[in-house]
Order: C-alpha cells, then structure tokens, then sequence
C-alpha cells in the first residue's frame, strides 16, 4: 500500500470555503492599497542569494531556505571540504539561490534595477509568498503570505503618518480591533549609547524585541550572555519597565536622552507622528512602545507593529523606515518606509473571532439540474445569460440521479437550484427552488436575474 502523501511542516493547504476567506481579505488590503496609491509590482520566488544574505541579521540568515545548484552541485568542491560536514561552508559552494526571505529586500534590488524607470516617490505594494526555516508554531509558519507597501525615495514623516492611516483603515475594514506599537530605533541607538553600549545596539534590539515572548529575566539573561554588563542592564530597566500614556512616556525618554542628539531626533521624530495622527480620528489605539525593537537590522528611524486585541497571537504587521537599505545594491541616499500585513496571521485570527461576511464566501448562485442532453444544451443558454449579468451559475454535467445532483448542491451551499424539463421549456420559464426554505416557483429569466442580485 502507498505511504499516505504529506505536505512539509509549516505549510498548509486551502480548500475553496478558506480560499474564498483568504481573498476577502487580499482583496480587501488590495482596495486600500489602491485607495492610498500604492502600485502593484512582483518580483521572482527566488532570488541570488547574495542579494538576500547579510540583509536581515545572522538570525535572519540562518532562516534563509537555500536552492541547490543544479547540475553537478558537488564539482569543484574538494574531498577535503566534502568531508568537513560543514553544512553552511558546504551550501555557500553549492547553492548561489534562495527563497525570498520577505517582500523588502527584493523591492530594494527592484529599485535598483529599475532606477530609470520609477518616478520618485515610488509608492508599491507587492501580495505574495514568503518563505522561512523557522521552527513551526502557532501562527509562524514556513511558508505564508506577506502583504506589503513601500514609499521610497521620500524622508517625509508624513508617509509613516499615512501607513498609519492605512493600517487603521485596513483593520477597521476587516473589524478586528488592535494596538498600534510605535517607537523608533533612533531612540534605541540612543540607549545604547547612553548606558555605554554603543556597539551593542545590534544585540540589545533583537534581545528586547523577545520582551513579550521571553519575559524579563529572559531578556537579562540573553542581554549577559552578549557580553552587556551589570550597570548597563540597571540602566537599561527604567525604560523597559516605562509605564503610562504617550505623553508619559516619551517624556520619560526625552529626558533619559536630553543629551545624546541621535536618541533625541527618534524622540523629535516620533513626536510629530503622534502628534499629526492626534488630529485623525483613527479607530485603533496608537501606543508609544519602549520596548519595541524589531529585529531586522536595516530599521533606522519610526518602526511599528500591530497587536490583535481579542486574540494571542504575535503582531499581525509590522514595517518602519529604513534609510540604508538600496545602499548596499550601490544606490546610496534612497530613504525609504514601508509596512506588512502578514495575512495569514490575520487569517487565523478572523477564523477565531469569525469575522467573516456571509458574502466573503464566494458559492455558485444556482445550479441547474441535468435532466438529459436536449435540457442541458438549452440550460446552457440561460446560464451564459445569467453569467453576462454577473451571477455565478452552473450545470450539473452529467445526467445522474436526482439525489446526486441535489446532493451536490447542498454540499456546496448553492443557495438555488433550477429544474427545467419540457414544460419549463415549452413556456419558457424556469422552476426555481429555494434550497435554504425548500420554497418552488415558476418565474421568467429576467424574474429569476432580479431574485438572485
């Protein structure tokens, strides 16, 4: 007997019912993209690797799925590195491709690329797969969806302003309630600074963004084990531990900072995005977040993440401004800003709340009943009339029992079925029914139209 197949770890399939869920919500971020100005443009699944590497950390790196070479992988390697089993030397030698990692660094080598085409400020927003070898867990998967839009070329804080908005407007849209996290890694450089760890900015962040999921002790215990001493991490409590509103806060880090002028643009930065978005009227909390790091190390100003209220599950976006990064595909002084919208997280949590409208599950309006060769072909007809007016129809395609036919339509929740035989034929009406009251009646094509819109 065949082994049963099986799809690998953190990956998943999706039948029609959770296709037609996960659309509604493409479709809706797709509608805001557009309302906001974003354009749509793609790039390849896989990428060069020396485009993806030492863009996103040695975390980062590390969760890169690699490509093997085609061909003869193993030639001009020697007996000597192949007996040395070590995995990563071995894969720089065989393997010069990679799955992307996330929508960002792609879109900075497209704008690289394409430099003489874009009209700057380029607003683009991509909707496509990503992939990561992480350790699967709930809602972390290896395989999954990222929804993104970028502004570059542009510094202005208004464009952190309106990815703000958007977000806002998406999840107002898909009515989950959530916090918006800001803070901005300015004022994180200046921490580091101002408790004598400069060079350690790039640890102190990727350890104080496992705040939530570590706890406290565990981000002490990670930040000694990177070499920070005593006194640094004593000064370094105060602000993870910063209670209070906005206000609160950011003068509790104004003050911590007053003298070290990197920490006090972030502090100056995010002051004017808290205080422009004051006078919005946005349905979601916007929260100043000490502790919010981000790990990813091409951040250099505003970053930001979404909490869903009502469901525990990690952040469901996240984004932030980044000055650097088109700099190390040769195109320096490219500011840039962007945000995504991890969508299959926000799937699993409008699965649990069940979010849904009834008209996100997209079914067949009605179906036909087969009752023989000279009923389809005149069924057909209508059909591609009902089609023209934009309602979905189809005919059973074969001429099999009853039961099986109305089986079928009740397994796939078409709301009406149509009998047409002779009589219907000859007076040129359709015997309609209801599939949900069990309700028949006769009516016209044009009645039937009027029914189903």
């Amino acid at each position: 007997m065949a082994a049963k197949p099986s799809i690998p770890k953190g990956t998943r399939d999706f039948s029609p019912v959770e296709m037609s869920k996960r659309n509604y919500i493409f479709d809706t971020i797709r509608h805001a993209f557009h309302l906001f100005g974003f354009q749509q443009i793609e790039t390849p699944a896989m990428e060069n690797l020396s485009t993806l590497m030492g863009k996103y950390g040695e975390e980062g790196d590390k969760l890169l799925f690699k490509i093997q070479n085609s061909g003869d992988y193993f030639n001009g390697l020697t007996d000597e590195e192949l007996l040395s089993r070590n995995a990563a030397k071995l894969a720089s030698k065989f393997c010069e491709k990679g799955l992307r990692y996330d929508l960002t660094v792609p879109f900075a080598r497209y704008v690289v690329m394409h430099r003489e085409e874009l009209t700057f400020p380029f607003k683009r927003y991509q909707i496509q797969p990503v992939w990561r070898a992480d350790r699967p867990q709930k809602g972390r998967y290896r395989e999954f969806y990222q929804c993104d839009a970028d502004v570059i070329g542009n510094n202005s804080l208004i464009n952190e302003v309106e990815l703000i908005q958007l977000i806002d407007y998406v999840f107002h849209k898909l009515n989950i309630r959530v916090a918006i996290k800001l803070n901005n890694r300015k004022i994180l450089a200046g921490i580091a600074e101002v408790i004598g760890e400069p060079d350690k900015i790039i640890d102190i962040t990727v350890a104080i963004d496992k705040l939530d999921k570590i706890g406290l002790d565990g981000v002490i215990a990670e930040l000694k084990s990177k070499g920070i001493g005593e006194e640094s991490i004593e000064k370094l409590l105060p602000i993870l531990q910063a209670q209070g509103g906005n206000s609160e806060k950011l003068a509790t880090i104004a003050q911590v900072l007053q003298e070290n002028a990197t920490g006090c643009k972030g502090v100056e930065e995010i002051s004017f995005i808290l205080d422009t978005i004051s006078d919005l009227q946005l349905k979601s909390a916007v929260d100043l977040d000490l502790t919010l790091a981000r790990g990813l190390n091409y951040y250099t100003g505003a970053i930001l993440e979404v909490k869903a209220l009502d469901v525990a599950i990690g952040s469901i976006t996240g984004g932030g401004r980044y000055d650097n990064l088109t700099g190390v595909f040769g195109m320096e002084g490219v500011s840039g800003v962007g945000i995504s919208f991890g969508a299959d997280r926000i799937y699993d949590v409008m699965n649990q709340l069940n979010l849904y409208p009834e008209e996100s599950i997209r079914n067949t309006k009605i179906m036909f009943v087969n009752f023989g060769d000279k009923e389809a072909r005149y069924c057909l007809g209508l059909i591609a009339k009902l089609r023209e007016a934009g309602i979905s129809a189809e005919l059973f395609p074969s001429s099999d029992k009853m039961k099986k036919q109305m089986g079928y339509a009740n397994n796939h929740s078409i709301p009406y079925v149509a009998l047409i035989g002779e009589a219907e034929i000859e007076s040129n009406t359709l015997s309609v029914k209801n599939m949900t009251s069990g309700e028949q009646k006769s009516m016209s094509l044009d009645e039937l139209i009027t029914t189903l819109k």
